[in-house]
């Protein structure tokens, strides 16, 4: 199970208790913002973008939106997302649960200059029914970044 593995991977920082289980959907950024009673803009949604062969995550406020010529400038290829069928193959999670925990090995994961606004976040934790709440630096630390971007508008 994939928040299984969201789970195990914050226990390397510490942050395994930060996880929230919902019994109603937070697969998308309304329905998060509602479970958590907080704006969506709070929600770190996860964007999964094909690489090459694999893939790579971009983290970024739940109101941020792709800004096509910074992606191209930034990784050097337009902005594709990943197909549905493809995403928990090559990421390691599901549509919905998306997130930068127990990612599969080879996925870089990159968070955006969005996410700046905020002190506190809320990120899937592998599940279309979960969050985890935590400051930008844990962000930061348990998502293990290669670093900070700025591909939103």
């Amino acid at each position: 199970m994939s928040i299984e593995r969201a789970r195990a991977h914050l226990v390397k920082h510490g942050l395994e208790e930060r996880i929230q289980e919902f019994t109603v959907s937070s697969a998308t950024v309304a329905l998060a913002a509602e479970a958590l009673g907080c704006e969506p803009a709070r929600i770190a949604k996860s964007l999964s973008f094909e690489h090459g062969e694999g893939a790579i995550l971009v983290i970024a406020a739940g109101d941020a939106r792709i800004d096509n010529p910074k992606f191209k400038q930034q990784f050097g290829m337009k902005a594709k997302m990943l197909s549905a069928d493809k995403v928990e193959p090559l990421i390691g999670h599901g549509v919905g649960g998306v997130c930068p925990f127990g990612v599969n090995a080879g996925v870089p994961v990159y968070l955006d200059e969005s996410l700046k606004r905020f002190e506190t976040v809320y990120p899937a934790a592998g599940t279309p029914s979960s969050a985890v709440h935590l400051s930008l630096s844990e962000l930061e630390r348990a998502s293990e970044a290669v670093g900070w971007v700025d591909v939103c508008k």
